[in-house]
């Protein structure tokens, strides 16, 4: 996957396991206070488990807020937590170090969200990759092409994995099964809320083409009749070359773009260098990689919203 730029050498991994066994050994500040301990590699699953598990479940992010999410290392406590929790949430193929330690700590007790709902392929924006489908006919393209790890961004799948989570949750601790299963029910109602609020919101705008800096929208753009147009690809650490950004700025001119989008946790230089050009100006689109300065999961998508409904000019 394009987000797998690097892996920890199998010895900082080795001593970062050590380290971890080191503390559990000797006692760490995490007291077992009897609720399900989940462990969740990235801001959305953190929101869903908080949600569907409220008051029985301890969550532990992996990733703080106004960090990156995909070149996350742990350090010996994290892979700790990871040994310790009754339930990890993760995203195969995202977390290079998350993937190694559940393999190492807590494949046994690991949910892959990755399984759980059709992900596109990255580098088409808008074609659904199908595991199963591929296995049956014998030759592997997980190696073909990125997927998009940003599934969350479409409250479809979210509430999907909502009711996925609550019966994991149900299955790790089934005294409190029907409080999951209630709680995730409320969840999928306000997902379906959001759902619907966007389906009206973008139905009618001007210009459904929308330039953003990173290819982070495949999902939300998939579900509400939309087109990305990325200059960098699906890690926004990645430079565009400068080929690539003329070719954007073209493309940007050619569908009468008026916004260029970019996230708060990245550079907004390469947005701005093609506003400039086209004259357009530039706004924020969040990704949601990590959790939102203010708000919550909810929020931020509706903020979101607001943004797209101004700049793709929508009645």
């Amino acid at each position: 996957m394009t987000h797998r730029r690097r892996l920890r050498p199998l010895a900082a991994v080795t001593t970062a396991l050590l380290a971890a066994g080191a503390l559990a050994a000797c006692g760490s500040d995490d007291a077992d206070d009897g609720r399900t301990r989940v462990v969740t590699a990235f801001y959305p699953m953190q929101f869903v488990a908080e949600r569907v598990g409220g008051d029985d479940v301890r969550v532990d992010s992996l990733v703080k807020p106004g960090a990156d999410s995909h070149d996350l290392e742990l350090s010996p406590r994290q892979v700790g937590q990871i040994s310790d929790a009754d339930l990890i949430l993760y995203l195969s193929e995202f977390q290079p170090a998350v993937d190694e330690a559940v393999t190492s700590e807590g494949d046994d007790r690991a949910l892959d969200v990755g399984t759980l709902v059709p992900l596109l392929d990255g580098a088409a924006g808008g074609h659904e990759h199908d595991e199963h489908e591929h296995e049956a006919d014998g030759h592997d393209h997980a190696h073909d092409q990125a997927r998009d790890p940003h599934l969350w961004l479409d409250p479809a799948r979210m509430a999907t994995i909502t009711d996925r989570v609550a019966d994991r949750l149900a299955e790790t601790d089934p005294t409190n099964a029907a409080d999951y299963r209630a709680r995730a029910a409320a969840l999928r109602t306000d997902l379906q809320t959001l759902d619907q609020e966007y389906e009206a919101g973008l139905r009618n705008c001007e210009r459904r083409e929308l330039v953003v800096s990173h290819t982070a929208f495949g999902y939300l753009t998939e579900r509400f009749g939309l087109e990305q147009i990325g200059v960098s690809g699906l890690t926004p650490e990645d430079e565009p070359t400068p080929q690539r950004l003329a070719e954007a700025t073209e493309e940007a001119r050619a569908h009468g773009a008026t916004t260029i989008y970019f996230e708060s946790l990245v550079s907004p230089k390469v947005a701005e260098t093609i506003a400039r050009e086209v004259g357009a100006t530039t706004a924020v689109l969040d990704p949601l990689e990590a959790a939102p300065a203010e708000g919550d999961y909810l929020s931020a998508m509706r903020a979101n919203l607001a943004a797209l409904r101004t700049g793709q000019g929508c009645a």
